[in-house]
C-alpha cells in the first residue's frame, strides 16, 4: 500500500474522542499517527494500519 507523510487516513474504528480521521508523521515498518480530532500521537506496526485502513486522502 502507498502511504506518505501528510496524507489523512480513515480507519475502521474511532479513537475514543470520536474521530476517525488520522495523519500520517512516520513510515516505515511501523507507521506513527496522529488523530486529527484531538492530537494524540500513536505509533502501529504497518500491517495492523493497512488492515484498519478504510479511506485515504492523498496529501497534494
Amino acid at each position: 500500500m502507498d502511504l506518505k507523510t501528510g496524507d489523512i487516513i480513515r480507519l475502521k474504528k474511532p479513537h475514543p474522542c470520536g474521530s476517525h480521521e488520522w495523519e500520517i508523521l512516520r513510515v516505515g515498518m511501523d507507521i506513527r499517527l496522529k488523530c486529527m480530532g484531538c492530537a494524540h500521537q500513536v505509533m502501529l506496526p504497518r500491517k495492523q494500519v493497512e488492515k484498519n485502513i478504510r479511506g485515504i486522502k492523498k496529501n497534494t
